[in-house]
């Protein structure tokens, strides 16, 4: 963190890889083509691989590199996103860490904490995912936690910090379109069309439609891979 913890005095966390080390690496990938995906969860560790990306992406024109949890950035520092990096979160840290995370943060941080709308409107794209084991691996209950920023017994009430939840469609685009094109693989998948591969669920109701809060209780009814069904419920 940029300032102590608010509930550890002197406590600012810890880099595991040296600053120093993630600028060299960016350098000599930027200078080889090779995508750099990097874990950032505190406001001075994402400004630190946001600046040292900034600094190395000088030659490849669609880098699509992308920063994983994107948690804590303070806005000032936002506006380092861009169509070369790409927000890569799991909605469900927001809803775990909810509970707790102002005490260690304080007020004027969690303004920059969990900001998805903030860093979609930044960025363009965000990629949406589970961060399975640490969260529950269910699509569903990453979907509900980027739209309605709750738990399922809804709580808080009226969501949490709301401001910068996603729509439905942001969402699905987060989780399915963006998340493949952050994998240059949008020509192939995230999207149901002719020569792109047949992964997909079957839900049996609509997500997009449904009241928010029942979303994470639909039932799915088939699970396609590459065309194979793989999964077919009983009933």
């Amino acid at each position: 963190m940029k300032k102590e913890y608010s509930d550890a005095p002197g406590n600012h966390g810890s880099f595991v890889t040296p600053v120093d080390q993630i600028e060299a690496l960016a350098d000599v990938l930027a200078k080889k083509g090779f995508q750099m995906n990097t874990h950032a969860i505190g406001d001075a560790a994402n400004y630190e691989v946001l600046s040292a990306y900034k600094k190395a992406l000088t030659i490849d024109a669609d880098p699509r590199w992308r920063i994983e949890h994107a948690q804590i950035v303070s806005p000032e520092d936002r506006e380092f996103f861009g169509s070369k990096i790409i927000p890569s979160i799991q909605p469900t840290h927001a809803t775990s860490d909810m509970f707790w995370a102002d005490e260690r943060l304080g007020e004027e941080r969690m303004q920059g904490a969990y900001a998805y709308k903030s860093l979609l409107d930044w960025s363009g794209k965000v990629a949406l995912g589970t961060d399975f084991p640490v969260e529950h691996v269910s699509p569903l209950k990453t979907f509900y936690a980027a739209v309605a920023r709750t738990t399922k017994e809804q709580l808080p009430e009226g969501g949490f910090q709301m401001g910068d939840a996603l729509s439905r469609m942001e969402a699905l685009k987060g989780m399915t379109l963006w998340a493949a094109y952050a994998n240059f693989e949008e020509e192939i998948k995230g999207s149901i069309e002719v020569g792109k591969y047949a992964d997909m669920v079957i839900l049996k109701q609509d997500i997009m439609n449904l009241d928010i809060h029942k979303v994470p209780q639909v039932e799915v009814i088939a699970t396609i891979v590459n065309g194979d069904m793989v999964y077919r419920a009983s009933n």
